[in-house]
């Protein structure tokens, strides 16, 4: 899959449960700020999208207003309506301004049991609600790149092939989160990022109804990383390291950078 010039870069921040709720609409409005006037968002360069918890989405659709930063939520249930106590669907979502969706992150499949069938009925419930899904993929153990691969592309066919069997193509948003990293002081190494989602992008490639979907890492990624990885990944998955607004900026400084270095190298090329 080759990066293409017109494909704007991807930067997600997931705020996960750390802030209160005011501690999120002080980050929001300072984020909000930021995108208003940072060129990679305002250019269309860059596709910021926030992730905050479900009391403060409807508050933050509202800060986000007028930025073309995008608002996603953390989960969704796998219908669209019904005696669910507890759970949001993805109707809900669409309706209160969420454009994405988190599916599968390894601590919803962890701690809370979630399988490849209920997955498959939240992308469903994903896609027929016209929300762009970030599916996360990623190997619980550091065992190489092999097994790394392997297990992500698994993992993507699990959550995808009945949905577009029934439902047919759509765009998504692949986060290659191996699990070891996710909280670790480091991600993982750049040759191991490179070659597993070289890996998924191979995978995408031989699947038509994806075609679209960017494929970005997490996993304590952080500033530095989209300069260092380069047109290796379409962006980045941001959690605790986002915690400070200016380190957005920072990030959208770098995607940016790359953004424009992708372009003016497709603008040679189509010179030659």
């Amino acid at each position: 899959m080759e990066a293409s010039a017109s494909h704007p870069r991807f930067v997600g921040v997931s705020l996960k449960m750390y802030f209160d709720h005011e501690q999120t609409l002080l980050w929001c409005s300072n984020v909000a700020a930021i995108a208003g006037m940072h060129p990679a968002v305002v250019s269309g360069a860059v596709d910021l999208v926030v992730i905050p918890s479900f009391p403060e989405l409807q508050a933050a659709v509202s800060i986000f207003d007028g930025t073309r930063a995008a608002v996603g939520a953390q989960n969704l249930s796998w219908e669209d309506a019904g005696a669910f106590t507890g759970e949001v669907s993805a109707r809900q979502l669409a309706q209160v301004g969420c454009t994405h969706v988190e599916i599968g992150h390894a601590e919803r499949r962890r701690i809370f049991h979630e399988d490849a069938e209920m997955l498959q009925a939240k992308v469903a419930a994903a896609v027929r609600n016209h929300l762009t899904p970030i599916l996360c993929v990623g190997e619980p153990e550091s065992d190489g790149v092999e097994a790394a691969a392997r297990l992500c592309v698994d993992q993507l066919d699990e959550m995808t092939r009945a949905v577009t069997s029934s439902l047919g193509g759509f765009q998504a948003v692949v986060a290659y989160e191996p699990e070891w990293a996710i909280g670790a002081e480091q991600p993982a190494s750049l040759e191991h990022i490179r070659a597993v989602c070289s890996e998924i992008k191979r995978w995408l490639d031989e699947h038509p109804q994806l075609t679209g979907s960017r494929v970005i890492y997490g996993g304590s990624a952080g500033p530095g990383l989209v300069t260092s990885l380069g047109d290796s990944v379409d962006g980045v998955f941001l959690g605790r390291f986002a915690h400070r607004p200016e380190a957005v900026g920072g990030v959208l400084d770098e995607a940016l950078t790359v953004a424009q270095g992708r372009l003016a190298q497709a603008q040679d090329v189509t010179r030659d």
